[in-house]
């Protein structure tokens, strides 16, 4: 248990997004065959880092020692240990990742979602009615419906509809984003927050009413948080391509903290690469993902922030696989942009 506190318990729960909770040895027994095969593949926990570049601190990975262990358990046919030795079990707020919100806002009214057929992506906005900039420290976005809200991006608009900022993101396996010690967001009077939402339908007609949960910053903050600082939207990737590259940058015009980066791609995507380029023309790789995974959206978050000075540059450098030998490729025979659904 305690291993699969620290490494498995986030999605493995009651409230988690995998399909049954390993909390006690009830729920993991039936389950400790499939247990040993996916640790020993390494297919869970889900972590793509290579090693050799860079700590993170939200690293699940578990030791070679901790796999040898579990394995040793099953092939002893998964006896039942001293509950006396059983540590206490993570607590998790009901509801709520980040705690009760100061403040929760929601969609003005439902949304509803057709049994099947594809749903373009949607866009919501919800007035803060902030009469004075606000700080925030958590932001948590909660579905009303979790089976058919795939993702949901929180953008910031000025009521002229200017784009001001971001929130942060969901995706399957993260609802919350919870800026580190020391930072926060800034939200300007009269924001409005902006929902891109992405509902994917589940063979029954539902409605969905999404809210966000804010938690402010007790006093102004020493770093601003930012994010989305290096993006890419005007590429093409030829048919058949099996190794397109494609890549952003990112000058920094200020001394400037790395805090965590999230690799995007869709499934045609390959491997991912961020490199820091230094004033001084140092440079050093900060995370490389060998095999992207689509269907995990991580964020690598590090042990230690990075400081970039002003004037350092950050390269993100992808791979596509546009070929036939791409198992999850729909469609080989196109030309590839960029674009908001899946394929």
């Amino acid at each position: 248990p305690p291993m699969l506190y620290k490494s498995c318990a986030e999605c493995q729960r009651p409230t988690g997004v995998a399909p049954m909770p390993l909390m006690n040895y009830k729920e993991v027994r039936p389950w400790a065959r499939s247990v040993k095969e996916r640790v020993v593949d390494r297919s869970m926990p889900p972590w793509f880092a290579d090693p050799k570049h860079g700590e993170f601190a939200n690293n699940p990975s578990l030791s070679q020692d901790e796999i040898n262990t579990i394995v040793s358990w099953v092939d002893a046919g998964a006896p039942k240990g001293d509950d006396r030795d059983l540590p206490p079990a993570p607590k998790f707020t009901e509801g709520w990742e980040i705690g009760r919100p100061d403040l929760t806002l929601s969609m003005k009214e439902e949304q509803a979602v057709p049994a099947d057929g594809v749903i373009p992506y949607l866009y919501f906005r919800i007035p803060t009615n902030f009469t004075e900039d606000r700080w925030v420290q958590a932001v948590e976005i909660k579905p009303g419906d979790p089976r058919v809200v795939h993702h949901v991006i929180a953008m910031l608009e000025d009521p002229q509809r200017n784009r001001i900022g971001g929130l942060g993101g969901i995706t399957p396996n993260k609802r919350a984003v919870i800026s580190p010690p020391g930072s926060a967001r800034l939200v300007k009077a009269g924001s409005v927050i902006l929902l891109q939402m992405h509902y994917t339908t589940m063979g029954e007609a539902t409605k969905d009413r999404t809210s966000v949960g804010l938690i402010f910053a007790k006093e102004r903050p020493r770093i601003a948080l930012q994010g989305g600082n290096a993006m890419n939207t005007r590429f093409v990737i030829p048919a058949g391509a099996p190794d397109h590259e494609v890549r952003a940058s990112k000058t920094f015009n200020e001394d400037t903290y790395l805090y965590s980066m999230m690799p995007h791609m869709h499934v045609r995507g390959k491997d991912f690469t961020y490199t820091a380029v230094y004033p001084d023309g140092r440079s050093e790789i900060v995370l490389s993902v060998p095999k992207y995974n689509f269907d995990w959206q991580l964020d690598y978050e590090l042990k230690k922030p990075l400081f970039l000075p002003k004037g350092s540059r950050l390269d993100c450098v992808a791979h596509f696989d546009n070929s036939i030998k791409n198992k999850f490729n729909p469609d080989p025979t196109k030309d590839v942009r960029w674009g908001d659904q899946t394929w």
